[in-house]
């Protein structure tokens, strides 16, 4: 089998960034990528810590391919997402659920050595998303985890034009399912907690915007469905009173800590509280088809993918600066003027 060598940069206890390298065969089923663009997720945060390879969304360009490869050829432009590998056969793949495969590897618990924020990757060719043309690299990286988690959770659990949508937390998922949800034909409301976020959210397609604290509950109309996208953890007996009978939750942002929900209005009420994780490959295909026909991109900020730029988007990130997806820039890909937090709308 071919050997490949290349850069990657580790966490580590201090939350240091560490350059390292890796060396990986290249097995038949296998596709080795240049990373050209990677995105920064607030899930990256959960592994900043450990020695791993960080990073588990990305874009970048297929250099070569393992001897079986018949789908993918060098030069493809092709997108990254969180699953490595999935079996193809399963019952959860045979349904086009193939993110739920009972044998998938995935970021984090597979390949420690393997991440996004890096030189290259090796990747399983059952999980290289061909980009389709007119889908730019670094609009496409967001799109890969962050983008498809909305986009699985809007499309796979009976959604339908002009159904209320309430989207709550206009930030790295936020800002994405509420132009998602504005093209599908839904009637968007969001609910923030920043009311100088209103004039955005209107222009990214919201009918409706109510400040959280401040909105009394008989003010907004019921919703079909609510988007969990805040960056803290849902409060459900503030939020079940919000939804009408029969609707959904759906929590996309989540902790490890446990919830309280109260069950009366819940039951009464037929709610539901809908789990949903990224997308199938077959939806990711259909997102990056659907963002290129409607005109939808993600709004980004850039940073250079090197030990100082991974560091400075983490520190952004943290702050509560990031507007809204970090896009790290392979430095061959840079424009000749620095980056370095430069926004793109």
């Amino acid at each position: 089998m071919p050997k490949t060598t290349f850069n990657i940069f580790r966490g580590s206890s201090s939350k240091e960034i560490v350059p390292d390298t890796t060396t990986r065969d290249l097995r038949p089923h296998d596709v080795f990528i240049e990373i050209t663009h990677a995105s920064l997720c607030g899930t990256d945060r959960l592994f900043l810590h450990n020695g791993m390879a960080l990073g588990h969304e990305g874009a970048g360009v297929v250099r070569q391919v393992g001897e079986q490869v018949t789908a993918l050829k060098p030069g493809d432009a092709v997108g990254l997402s969180w699953i490595r590998k999935v079996c193809g056969t399963c019952d959860q793949c045979m349904t086009d659920k193939d993110q739920y495969c009972d044998f998938k590897e995935s970021y984090g618990s597979n390949d420690l050595d393997i991440g996004t924020f890096a030189s290259h990757v090796v990747w399983d060719e059952s999980m290289v998303i061909k980009l389709p043309p007119g889908l730019e690299p670094e609009y496409a990286a967001p799109l890969m985890c962050g983008g498809a988690t909305v986009w699985g959770a809007l499309t796979s659990h009976d959604l339908k034009p002009g159904d209320r949508v309430g989207i709550a937390g206009i930030g790295g998922l936020g800002h994405m399912a509420i132009q998602y949800a504005s093209a599908l034909g839904c009637d968007v409301v969001v609910l923030s907690s920043n009311a100088s976020k209103k004039d955005e959210a209107m222009a990214l397609g919201a009918k409706e915007f109510y400040v959280t604290e401040d909105a009394p509950r008989e003010q907004i109309k019921r919703l079909h469905h609510l988007y969990w996208c805040g960056n803290s953890h849902p409060d459900f007996s503030k939020i079940i009173p919000l939804i009408a009978p029969g609707g959904s939750i759906y929590p996309l942002t989540v902790s490890f800590e446990p919830s309280v929900i109260p069950l009366q209005p819940l039951v009464s009420n037929g709610i539901k509280i809908q789990g949903s994780a990224l997308a199938s490959r077959r939806s990711i295909r259909r997102l990056l088809d659907f963002v290129v026909l409607h005109g939808i991109r993600p709004i980004t900020m850039s940073f250079p993918l090197n030990k100082d730029g991974i560091q400075r988007a983490f520190q952004v990130l943290e702050e509560g600066r990031m507007r809204y997806r970090g896009v790290l820039v392979a430095e061959r890909y840079l424009m000749t003027k620095p980056i370095a937090e430069r926004q793109q709308a």
